[in-house]
């Protein structure tokens, strides 16, 4: 089956900011594909650059065997596109936003009608159509953009940061509509998040980008595993000397994070006592001890040196310089 989006070295270039550096992936048919990075990573550019919204400096992408470039107007029938800040008429009803979004797609107006009242439904809004949008929640606001989005029956659905601002209980209840939506649907759905929780609990695969660049593409299982067995962090003020003395054989790292120290293992509870025995020994200070699985965070972590939000105040960065660079 040929693959629903193939992307080969795209880059994105404003003036001297490379905000997509040279990226290449393929996503299945069906399949729910995230990007997860900090803001200001290059996730929005590269939706944009897929959806035809922006032209890429250099690569091609294909989605659903045309291309962005060349072909613009078979793209965008094949997609749909929920975009980070909301773009509804709050003027307008729920049925009234759907049917406009109908008409631009040229939906023959009983078989908008028909796609309405079922799409409604699907994500439990029917009983408020008639209602203006301006009293909808910010939950309700995602689901009749989603709605919206697959007025037109895209085989492909772009979903920018889908849960951005919502609440914890919201951000739930939108991940089982969009896991619903490609199995019931076989949809294929590439979503960005910097959630890792999201990026966890929902793709199937799960491309790891950072200033423009994927550093890391695999299942989400996978990923972590590649970090092997579990993690102890130890907080200390003396994370130097930490690092020195764990050289024991079935450690197998030990990584200094400002105050804190992440020590890779095999069976952490079995070895736990004879760590903290050895730093004793030493008269380190500890401050704080957990064990845990590896989670997307230490993936992140891992191969960047940062967690995702250090990454954000240079994601908040380059995101204000490609503003600036938009604006001219």
């Amino acid at each position: 089956m040929t693959p629903a989006i193939q992307v080969q070295d795209l880059t994105k270039k404003f003036n001297d900011l490379v905000a997509v550096n040279h990226i290449s992936f393929e996503i299945e048919q069906g399949e729910i594909f995230g990007l997860l990075g900090p803001n200001g990573a290059g996730k929005t550019t590269t939706l944009s650059m897929l959806s035809t919204m922006q032209k890429p400096t250099q690569g091609t992408a294909i989605v659903q065997g045309k291309d962005v470039e060349k072909n613009e107007d078979d793209v965008r029938k094949a997609i749909g596109i929920v975009f980070q800040d909301q773009s509804l008429d709050e003027e307008l009803t729920a049925m009234e936003n759907m049917d406009f979004h109908g008409r631009l797609y040229r939906i023959p107006p009983d078989v908008r009608a028909q796609r309405t009242d079922e799409l409604l439904r699907l994500v439990e809004l029917y009983d408020r159509k008639h209602d203006i949008v301006k009293t909808f929640s910010g939950g309700m606001r995602r689901r009749l953009e989603i709605a919206r989005g697959l007025l037109h029956h895209p085989s492909v659905l772009f979903l920018d940061e889908p849960t951005l601002g919502l609440d914890p209980q919201t951000r739930n209840h939108l991940w089982q509509y969009i896991a619903s939506l490609s199995k019931e649907k076989h949809i294929t759905i590439i979503l960005t998040t910097h959630y890792m929780e999201e990026a966890d609990r929902l793709c199937d695969r799960i491309a790891i980008i950072d200033h423009g660049t994927i550093i890391a593409l695999d299942t989400p299982q996978n990923l972590k595993n590649g970090i092997g067995g579990d993690i102890i962090t130890i907080t200390t003020s003396d994370p130097a000397t930490v690092v020195q003395i764990l050289t024991k054989p079935w450690i197998h790292r030990v990584e200094q994070h400002h105050d804190k120290i992440r020590i890779n293992l095999e069976n952490a509870e079995q070895h736990i006592s004879e760590i903290i025995s050895l730093l004793n020994q030493h008269s380190i200070p500890i401050h704080s001890v957990s064990i845990h699985k590896p989670t997307l965070e230490d993936v992140f972590l891992s191969f960047t040196g940062k967690t995702i939000r250090e990454q954000e105040i240079d994601g908040k960065e380059m995101m204000r310089m490609h503003r600036k660079m938009m604006r001219h």
